[in-house]
């Protein structure tokens, strides 16, 4: 008996094929391919969560479904009165760095993340054709939210430091929303507060929302401190201000993200929060809450050391600059754990006339030179740019690390 030959089976929504493709899996599997590769590539920290954490989730899994908090069963849609009581006692502290947030207007949200808040808002201020302004570089991960919800991701050259209006100059009658990102994701800029005004203020004006993500809000190594456009007078009604305690706390695992978001875009939201998650784990809620217990000053000295590594990038940069490497940091990195590497203008060129392209530079740097890095391309750059996390690696890794990226790049160039 003849047998039909196997089908591929459906393929996937052809919309699909607009949606950036994600680095990241992408970059693992070159680290998991390569024996002893070390990671300057995803935007991790090498910590795990204070002590209390892990305390807190064995007495919650003892108490499991002892009243009046129920573990098993489904939570409230934004959240569990605790947790949102210690967001709020956090972000109303008249001592936090980034300002107090003015709340009123605003209503708490938990998710798994806040790449999911973000994803919610997007679905919930985007119909097919609209667009949202990114700021070049931009967080990939904005991006395809915004394209994952039929929307246009506007890439804007505002330049690393955001002009405001260059922002002003790319509304059209379908924006919706400017994005911003304070510390920088992934150029490790910190946004002065003018600037950060100035964009909001033009939101408000412009009927316009402001996604703020503040993923990295206690990393700040220069003198531009951090500021939080929430803080403003009246600014919950058009604000979206994004947190997340993946980075800070160590917690990168445990997805758990919040954000204050206007009170009109509220039922849009748990349309998006009932279908995607119903409501926020239990069990991470409470660990959320012993992390915030433990607070910024928990914090704090994880975030010196990563100071020191920041300096230690910023050093081996200049000094391979120095030596006749035609390096350059697009930026001095000033907050999160991130620096922007280039080649120079001429030298790129050169690469790209012989078919050497941002991304063929990434893979080959993991396969050859056991160093993994994101091309910038995945964060719309032009040219050959890298992004280099330092979170992950201690001084020494991080030492040998360099040392692999910079004569790996020479002997790159050296064969193109």
């Amino acid at each position: 008996m003849r047998s039909d030959p196997p089908r591929s089976g459906p393929p996937a929504a052809q919309r699909l094929e607009q949606v950036l493709q994600p680095v990241i899996p992408e970059i693992s599997a070159l680290v998991r391919a390569t024996p002893g590769c070390l990671s300057l590539a995803q935007g991790m920290v090498r910590w795990g969560p204070p002590a209390a954490v892990a305390e807190a989730v064995a007495a919650a899994l003892c108490q499991g479904a002892a009243e009046p908090f129920d573990l098993h069963r489904y939570g409230p849609m934004v959240g569990d009165p605790p947790l949102l009581e210690s967001i709020a006692t956090d972000l109303r502290d008249p001592e936090r760095g980034g300002g107090a947030l003015d709340l009123d207007g605003g209503q708490l949200l938990v998710t798994a993340g806040s790449n999911m808040a973000f994803n919610a808002i997007a679905q919930v201020i985007t119909d097919p054709g609209d667009q949202v302004l990114v700021p070049l570089p931009y967080y990939f991960n904005h991006v395809m939210a915004v394209q994952l919800a039929g929307g246009v991701a506007v890439p804007v050259d505002a330049g690393l430091v955001l002009d405001p209006e260059r922002l002003a100059a790319a509304i059209t009658p379908r924006t919706r929303a400017i994005v911003t990102v304070s510390p920088g994701n992934p150029s490790g800029v910190v946004q002065p507060q003018a600037v950060l005004e100035a964009i909001n203020r033009l939101c408000a004006q412009r009927g316009l929302v402001h996604l703020h993500d503040e993923a990295y809000e206690h990393f700040v190594h220069g003198p531009e401190a951090h500021w939080s456009p929430g803080s403003l007078p009246g600014a919950a009604a058009h604000t979206v201000s994004l947190f997340s305690l993946s980075k800070a706390y160590g917690m990168a695992g445990w997805r758990v993200g919040y954000a204050v978001v206007p009170e009109q875009l509220m039922a849009g939201v748990a349309q998006v929060q009932d279908t995607v998650l119903i409501a926020p784990p239990r069990l991470t809620q409470v660990a959320a809450v012993a992390a915030l217990a433990a607070g910024p000053s928990w914090c704090r000295p994880h975030v010196a050391g990563v100071a020191a590594l920041q300096q230690q990038l910023i050093a081996a940069v200049a000094a391979a600059r120095s030596a006749g490497l035609p390096v350059r940091l697009l930026a001095e990195p000033d907050g999160a754990f991130y620096g922007l590497l280039a080649l120079e203008h001429e030298v790129s060129a050169h690469l790209a006339r012989r078919g050497v392209t941002a991304r063929e530079l990434m893979r080959r740097l993991a396969l050859e030179h056991r160093v993994a890095v994101v091309s910038g391309d995945a964060f719309g750059l032009g040219g050959h740019a890298l992004r280099l996390s330092t979170g992950m690696l201690a001084g020494p890794e991080l030492t040998e690390a360099l040392r692999r990226l910079l004569t790996g790049l020479e002997a790159i160039l050296s064969q193109a």
